[in-house]
């Protein structure tokens, strides 16, 4: 649906949705009309070059060809009808999905707080049903994000986030440790702890990869203490890392996996993998879903996942990924670039990330930002080094400019 469609103007829009929406992000002020491989386009058909890929959902580029055939194909047989009959999409998928993950069993969601949701349910219902009515501890981890309904929140290692206050009490059974460091997550474990739970790369906090030796270390804690080891993946899974998957980056594997993002390439689907025998936890009635599953969503993320894979796009985040970082490194003000494949956190020496968000945006470029001195880059795993060198350029002049904007104030 395009402004020609409707008859209105960007203004009219804008205002419609000033109006009518509950706004909880700060918007581009500018209306985004299509996409295609690495760009957005405003209502003039402007070109913005797309460093957030939807924050990490458009992996496979913007209306990738095979993904949007998948979907129009699909709309045209079956659109909904709940999980009673069998259908061919998700069928495939899941397929698809156990085979290439070399997990046993899968459960489709609709979002990523959804695939946390169900992730902390089993393992809570799995600890009960073996071990007793108190065994549902979970440790996670300082500084994660895990989503923004209650359990997920509650998962959450950020009690002064934004995602948290004035949404307490949380839920009870869960408890942080900082991240990177076994000796203090072994110091929370109880007689009650069935898991632990961890993003290999912490996205919302800042862009910060596990070390080996921290997931050794926790690998070998949940050995000794029989305690289940849930990865969440939503954000740097289905090859956003360099690997399919970021935690076979370590040579580790989980109990369960819960994924999302990349996964539907722009339609909303999420799901977690699990072992066989800790998804047995998870019997008739127990756990449901409305949309999860769905056909339409399951053939676009048959086609992405097909792309991500066959064109090994894994690989090109990789290559291209230690390409940019090294790159970013010359940055002005910068104090360290961290991640791994094409996740990327950029963080600055003092508070000028708002700043440089918004002369990216006036460059016709967009990232994200996390506090005041993270830069995100998230862009689709076909970016190219010309991409790369493009939004150098427009990162080092906005970095530059906004340094610039911080003397001026007196704040630098």
């Amino acid at each position: 649906m395009k402004l020609s469609d409707v008859q209105k103007t960007p203004e009219e829009i804008k205002a419609l949705t000033k109006k009518y929406m509950i706004e909880t992000y700060e918007r581009y002020d500018f209306i985004a009309q299509s996409a295609k491989g690495m760009y957005l386009y405003d209502e003039n058909g402007e070109a913005y070059l797309d460093f957030y890929g939807g924050i990490a959902v458009n992996s496979a580029g913007n209306c990738n060809e095979k993904v949007v055939a998948a979907v129009r194909d699909q709309v045209g047989d079956i659109m909904h009808t709940f999980n009673y009959p069998y259908t061919v999409p998700q069928a495939l998928l899941a397929e698809l999905v156990c085979q290439t993950l070399q997990m046993d069993k899968i459960f489709f969601q609709s979002t990523g707080t959804e695939a946390n949701e169900a992730m902390i349910k089993m393992a809570r219902k799995y600890g009960v049903e073996n071990y007793g009515p108190n065994k549902y501890h979970i440790i996670t981890a300082i500084g994660s994000f895990h989503g923004r309904t209650y359990g997920a929140m509650s998962a959450t290692g950020q009690p002064d986030n934004a995602c948290q206050i004035g949404f307490k009490p949380v839920v009870p059974g869960f408890s942080y440790a900082e991240f990177n460091n076994v000796d203090d997550f072994r110091a929370k474990v109880t007689k009650d702890t069935i898991a632990i739970m961890l993003e290999p790369i912490q996205g919302e906090g800042g862009v910060t990869p596990a070390t080996q030796e921290f997931m050794d270390g926790i690998v070998a804690l949940c050995k000794e203490k029989g305690l289940l080891l849930l990865f969440d993946e939503v954000q740097c899974g289905w090859c956003r890392s360099g690997k399919t998957m970021a935690y076979m980056d370590y040579g580790v594997k989980p109990d369960i996996v819960s994924m999302a993002k990349a996964m539907g390439g722009g339609m909303p689907i999420s799901a977690i993998c699990a072992s066989e025998e800790v998804s047995k936890a998870f019997s008739m009635g127990s756990h449901g879903t409305t949309f999860g599953g769905n056909p339409v969503c399951c053939a676009a993320a048959y086609a992405e996942i097909k792309e991500l894979l066959d064109r090994d796009l894994s690989g090109n985040a990789e290559e291209v990924g230690r390409y940019l970082v090294e790159k970013l490194k010359t940055l002005p003000h910068v104090k360290e670039v961290r991640g791994k494949g094409l996740m990327i956190g950029i963080e600055f020496d003092s508070p000028i990330g708002h700043d440089v968000k918004h002369e990216c945006f006036d460059r016709k470029m967009l990232v994200t930002l996390i506090g005041d001195r993270v830069i995100r880059l998230i862009p689709p795993l076909i970016a190219t080094k010309e991409n790369c060198d493009q939004a150098y350029a427009i990162l080092r002049d906005a970095a530059t400019a906004a340094t610039n904007v911080m003397s001026d104030q007196g704040v630098m």
